[in-house]
């Protein structure tokens, strides 16, 4: 009989503990350290003597290893594409999670039943059965006649089915509910999660083929499962949309054949997702009749510019301590600004209720939208209507100066392209030709700013 060990292992960092606690002592984290079984099948001298007839992998210096470009497979989506850095590669392992009814399954369902007309596709359905996801794809109207399917949890089953078909690529949905037969937990627990995505991700490099994993999210918004789960994948994707919102975001959050932070825009239809070409138009929907706290600006996404409308409301409080809330912003950010503002604008909003929104869910974590918060604070204190086709960028220093962000020239063309003709921007980021018709304007203080508005 072979003998189990138990070992209890933390969801967030992965820390291995003798017995259950209720608080991780790496990450601090609460009731997060689960049941973990591990089945050891072979002894020290079983598993040495298995080497003797393998083939030893050679040692080699760097300078010596063939370098040679690898071939992208094209999804069929431009903006899925920009998100996977230029296309599907093989032998990656790429986890995409998502809230439920985010879409998940209906992108990844779109995708396949094109790319099977020309390569061999195979998807893996542990949720639905067979007839549920012919029913989505025939209400979507795609092609049925050459996407394979399966309906199966286990792991060791699918990879052997997988390596009589030969697929170029392979859908998992959903690694939760997959199971390893020598893992003695119930699916979805921590050690069948991280055992079952180790062994398709093992899967995928030695066979190169394609992987794609659908993962659950919790109610915070992270993904589900061991953290060591992001670590063994080669690509992390998040499909975030509000339940009210017909416009889903395709964010790359961890990705080893291109850039991270990478932002694809979709549109739930239906006939299911619609990629959006053109982002800024849709978060540029503004209101008929101009008003105060409203400003746009440019913020970098990734690889290309992103302009959004940035709302600020600052209105009497009749509390003792004022509220501040951010929406697509970081509080401490705003609260560090408010400071400055006062500090070195000669505004003081000690007394004010200060609520900011970035328009269509956009989460800013970049400081460029700093001078377009602080300017557009004012114009909702001062009840001053800024020019509707008024472009602001710019960090913020504490000491008031105005630093320059990365690609500022392209961010200019990007506002001009969309047809406005003024902008405010750091004095460093300022071109030397002109831009189009636009009258841009240097700042390099705050107070330079305030009198330009």
């Amino acid at each position: 009989m072979a003998k189990s060990k138990t070992a209890w292992v933390c969801n967030e960092c992965g820390a291995d503990y003798s017995r259950w606690m209720g608080q991780c002592n790496e990450c601090k984290a609460w009731n997060t350290i689960s049941e973990f079984r591990v089945t050891k099948s072979k002894s020290n001298n079983d598993r040495l003597s298995g080497y003797a007839g393998e083939t030893i992998a050679k040692i080699e210096t760097l300078d010596s290893i063939e370098l040679a470009e690898v071939p992208r497979i094209s999804s069929g989506f431009n903006e899925f594409d920009r998100v996977l850095g230029g296309g599907i590669v093989p032998g990656s392992a790429v986890l995409i999670g998502g809230s439920p009814g985010a879409g998940k399954s209906t992108l990844l369902l779109q995708t396949m039943c094109q790319l099977a007309q020309s390569m061999n596709v195979l998807y893996v359905t542990g949720e639905e059965s067979l007839q549920q996801v012919a029913m989505r794809a025939d209400r979507l109207s795609l092609p049925k006649d050459k996407l394979k399917l399966l309906s199966e949890t286990n792991v060791e089953s699918i990879c052997h089915l997988a390596g009589q078909m030969k697929p170029q690529i392979l859908v998992i949905d959903s690694i939760q509910v997959m199971h390893m037969t020598d893992v003695q937990s119930a699916p979805g627990s921590v050690s069948q999660v991280r055992e079952s995505a180790a062994f398709l991700t093992r899967y995928a490099k030695q066979n190169q083929v394609a992987v794609f994993m659908v993962g659950h999210v919790t109610k915070d918004g992270s993904l589900a499962g061991p953290k060591v789960l992001e670590h063994c994948i080669d690509c992390s994707i998040l499909l975030d949309g509000s339940s009210d919102s017909r416009y889903r975001t395709l964010r790359s959050h961890k990705n080893r054949f291109g850039a991270v932070n990478e932002l694809g825009v979709f549109a739930m239809t239906e006939k299911g997702m619609k990629e959006v070409k053109n982002p800024s138009a849709i978060f540029l929907s503004r209101a008929d009749v101009p008003a105060s706290g409203s400003l746009v600006m440019v913020i970098w996404e990734g690889t290309r510019p992103l302009m959004v409308e940035i709302q600020a409301l600052a209105d009497h409080s009749q509390l003792g301590n004022p509220r501040r809330v951010a929406v697509g912003l970081e509080q401490n950010r705003m609260a560090l600004l408010l400071a400055v503002l006062h500090r070195h604008g000669g505004i003081q909003l000690g007394d004010q209720d200060v609520f900011v929104n970035v328009v269509g869910g956009v989460k800013v974590a970049e400081t460029s939208a700093d001078l377009a918060l602080l300017l557009a604070l004012v114009s909702s204190f001062r009840n001053h209507i800024l020019p509707q086709d008024l472009v602001v960028f710019g960090e913020v220093g504490l000491s008031g100066e105005i630093r320059p962000v990365q690609n500022g020239i392209e961010r200019l063309k990007e506002a001009s392209k969309h047809g406005f003709k003024k902008a405010i921007v750091p004095k460093q980021n300022a071109p030397k030709q002109s831009i189009g018709e636009m009258s841009i304007i240097g700042v390099s203080q705050l107070s330079e700013a305030l009198e330009a508005i």
